[in-house]
């Protein structure tokens, strides 16, 4: 028996994770200096956990698009979600602006992908190398 991952699955909990993150740290945070921390805006951490995301997301989304469905508005829907997030981490002022559409945009896109997915069926054309 063969173990496998379902990759939109971990891509839409990877992004519901990062929203609670994002709204659940600055509260966390507030009281860390109570206890001596004082850890505020880790930037290398922040950027990491979008480049994470993005890695992950882009190994759903592209087998999505080369085994299943051939579209590439679930990418295209994703990278703007991506690029929204780097906008967010670069114009901190406007983060509650731009963090909300990011992840809207970013968990749409994981669901596109698998309801593409699924209802694609495996009815390949001519042209799959699969």
């Amino acid at each position: 028996m063969r173990f496998r991952f379902n990759w939109d699955a971990i891509g839409i909990t990877t992004s519901l994770a990062c929203a609670i993150h994002c709204a659940v740290l600055p509260m966390i945070l507030s009281t860390l200096p109570i206890f001596g921390i004082d850890i505020v805006d880790n930037i290398a951490f922040e950027y990491f956990m979008i480049l994470l995301a993005f890695l992950i997301g882009c190994y759903s989304l592209w087998h999505g698009y080369r085994k299943h469905h051939h579209r590439f508005m679930p990418l295209l829907i994703f990278c703007l979600g991506i690029i929204l997030l780097f906008a967010k981490q670069i114009w901190h002022s406007y983060q509650l602006w731009l963090l909300p559409f990011a992840v809207v945009l970013i968990i749409s896109a994981h669901l596109l992908n698998y309801r593409s997915c699924r209802v694609h069926n495996h009815a390949h054309s001519d042209d799959c190398d699969h």
